[in-house]
């Protein structure tokens, strides 16, 4: 009942700025029309090439907009389940700022519960704003070329809701640091300029350079994204002609097909890697944010029984 509490309060307390939420809610909406305004013919026109180049075939109009707008949606999921998080975890550093928190940790309120209560607000928050986007995508790939499977559909779902997950805690563990709502504007701003490239939403891996290419791989939320693009652009490559080495060199091109060093990776692999991520991130926020309780709490009894 105290974590329900938590959890309702919070979200109140996000949802009570219109403007912020407003905000986070069409920010995606936005993004996606300005990829596909402005990315989505290099992506078309990168796909052409590769398959009229290397293979001599033209490709069909609905699987060159389909493997584009699936490119960008992917792209668009995976930074939007990170940086979304990050802002609606401003309500933790609203209450550090305000003291509302201290408030919090002299109560009898477990500590585990504050903690797991910014957390579940957070990320039922940004799965709202990430679903909106998700289902805007299908509409959009509806319009333009549709090759997703009911399978395809579920499993999209499931990676945005562990993107989402996995965003959450990491913003979780990073605000748990920050006591000020300058900090977190600007932990905001960088995660959001450059997450993007670090988990390979903007570039594929492959077209980098090796050494940073390697260095990706070892980053969790280069699996998820890879994860996206899979099913995403999977039955859209399928659709395309059965050419000997047409499909599987667009898939490594594109980070349909991820590799550690030379090893496939396989989806459950990938599925592996992001949940063990979360789970080791928020219990690292939990024990942070207990530990920091605890010694508030202890600090405040000392002081009364001087």
């Amino acid at each position: 009942m105290k974590l329900g509490y938590l959890i309702a309060r919070n979200c109140k307390v996000y949802f009570r700025d219109k403007s912020v939420f407003f905000a986070s809610l069409i920010a995606p909406l936005i993004l996606l029309f300005l990829y596909i305004a402005f990315l989505g013919n290099n992506y078309s026109e990168n796909l052409r090439n590769i398959a009229e180049t290397n293979f001599g075939i033209a490709l069909e109009k609905s699987i060159v907009s389909a493997f584009a707008g699936g490119w960008l949606l992917s792209s668009l999921i995976a930074v939007c389940a990170v940086s979304i998080a990050f802002t609606a975890n401003m309500v933790m550093v609203q209450d550090k700022v305000t003291g509302r928190i201290d408030d919090f940790n002299v109560s009898p309120v477990p500590k585990s519960y504050l903690a797991l209560g910014y957390y579940i607000s957070t990320a039922l928050v940004t799965l709202a704003i990430c679903f909106t986007a998700l289902f805007a995508g299908f509409i959009y790939l509806g319009i333009v070329g549709w090759y997703l499977s009911v399978a395809d559909v579920f499993l999209l779902i499931l990676d945005t809701f562990l993107l989402v997950m996995f965003g959450t805690a990491l913003s979780a563990l990073c605000c748990s640091a920050v006591k000020s709502q300058g900090g977190i504007t600007a932990v905001q701003a960088i995660v959001s300029a450059a997450y993007g490239f670090l988990c390979g939403a903007y570039i594929p891996i492959g077209s980098l350079a090796k050494g940073v290419a390697a260095v990706l791989k070892f980053l969790p939320g280069t699996y998820g994204t890879a994860l996206l693009h899979e099913h995403f652009m999977g039955k859209a490559i399928e659709a395309m002609p059965d050419i000997a080495g047409l499909k599987d060199t667009i898939r490594s091109s594109f980070d349909c097909k991820m590799d550690f060093f030379g090893h496939g990776v396989a989806q459950w692999v990938s599925y592996l890697v992001i949940v063990g991520t979360i789970a080791v991130l928020v219990v690292g926020y939990i024990l942070l944010l207990s530990l920091r309780g605890r010694k508030l709490k202890s600090a405040k009894q000392y002081k009364l029984r001087l």
